[in-house]
């Protein structure tokens, strides 16, 4: 006698009475045409799969041809009518997820509410894909799926040069890293642009180069003195990108000096948050010269290998320089790299932390004297490229970033 899964039979009925409901609602709407499953179709064939799964093989077959005969006449009568396929991949995925009740019930009853929200949010998915997606947008979006289902797997998962710095899985998720923040960053701007304007844009620019946002901010001070203060508070909202990302490369690389450094680092971030709202309590701007400063894509993908390239090459030259000139360099070798990349820098500090070459405080003193050289190189370029608002509102917001995150280092 076969043992009974009460728990597994009622998720199986449960998944297709949600399933059901949603079709059911949808009846006499614009979204729904004749023939699509209702509330009994599809709890009977989240059952009808429960029970062929209970009976055996057999069974199983038996019931795929059925639900295969179904959804074959199904298909011929609704194809004439000039209906889509959903309503036949809606009855296949409700029997196969009645099967997968009895097995993974958590997975099942997961998947089963992501196929309702899905069905429920036909007219939403067709507003993104014809509306809200441009073809570049798209393609951008597919270019992101490729880095991360197929080149990161393919990728190994170990060092490739003598140092032991250079991890190509590593670098890769770096530079997906990079890729996905920026495209929220854009995200936030084609939705929230007219309310936020300039210091979204700063906040956007920020994950690309904090240093090249502020440099433009101070050329926007300059063109609109009166954008002055929204100018400053963008190229400070800059910083927070900067910090965020140095989050992200330390996590890549070693997790455990992120958690080290966490606190700093949510210091140096409250700061400069804290910092950009000061300065300008109003952040709006106009609709269009947001638009113009988000740009026209998410992210530009040659960009952020560029990025991860120069990374990879600071790593290398970080250890050789250490191997060649002893621990004693590792301050100076990271702030003249701080010039170059403040994340470059705290890539090689945290690569050779992950490897065990040197101890938590050198890599923290390294990562400090990157932020310094690096925040100092932003206040010389607000002074030269904006006005003395812009600059004098710009520089306090950067130091006070810096003092915060060796401040709190200092009593941690």
């Amino acid at each position: 006698m076969l043992p009974i899964d009460t728990i597994g039979l009622a998720l199986a009925l449960g998944i297709g009475l949600l399933v059901g409901l949603q079709r059911e609602r949808a009846k006499g709407r614009a979204e729904r045409t004749p023939g699509e499953p209702g509330v009994r179709t599809c709890m009977l064939l989240a059952l009808a799969g429960a029970v062929a799964d209970r009976l055996g093989p057999s069974a199983v077959l038996a019931a795929g041809l059925g639900v295969a005969m179904l959804l074959a006449m199904s298909r011929w009568q609704r194809h004439a009518e000039g209906a889509g396929p959903a309503a036949e991949v809606t009855m296949l995925v409700t029997f196969l997820l009645g099967m997968l009740a009895l097995h993974a019930r958590e997975l099942a009853g997961a998947l089963g509410v992501t196929v309702a929200v899905i069905l429920a949010s036909k007219q939403r998915l067709h507003v993104l894909a014809r509306q809200w997606l441009s073809e570049q947008e798209l393609r951008d979006l597919l270019i992101l799926a490729t880095a991360v289902f197929v080149v990161l797997p393919l990728l190994p998962d170990r060092a490739i040069d003598p140092w032991q710095v250079l991890n190509p899985r590593k670098l890769w998720l770096m530079a997906v890293a990079i890729m996905a923040i920026a495209s929220l960053g854009y995200i936030a701007l084609r939705v929230f642009g007219s309310h936020f304007g300039l210091g979204l844009a700063g906040l956007a620019g920020g994950f690309v180069s904090s240093t090249a946002t502020i440099a433009s901010m101070g050329e926007r001070a300059r063109l609109s003195p009166q954008l002055a203060a929204a100018a400053a508070s963008a190229g400070l909202m800059s910083n927070v990108s900067t910090v965020a990302q140095l989050a992200v490369v330390l996590g890549a690389i070693s997790p455990s000096l992120l958690r080290y450094l966490a606190l700093p680092l949510v210091a140096a971030g409250a700061a400069a948050l804290l910092a950009a709202l000061i300065c300008s309590r109003r952040l709006l701007a106009d609709h269009d010269q947001v638009r113009a400063l988000a740009g026209t894509r998410p992210f530009e993908p040659l960009a952020a290998i560029r990025f991860v390239a120069l990374l990879a090459g600071v790593m290398l030259l970080a250890a050789m320089a250490r191997e060649w000139l002893g621990a004693g360099s590792m301050a100076g070798v990271m702030a003249f790299s701080g010039l170059i990349d403040v994340h470059a820098a705290a890539a090689s500090a945290a690569q050779l932390d992950a490897v065990g070459r040197i101890d938590r405080h050198d890599a923290l003193i390294g990562i400090l004297a990157a932020l310094v050289a690096n925040s100092s190189l932003k206040c010389i370029v607000a002074f030269i490229k904006g006005t003395r608002p812009y600059a004098w509102r710009i520089a306090p917001g950067i130091a006070a970033m810096v003092a915060a995150f060796g401040l709190v280092a200092w009593l941690n």
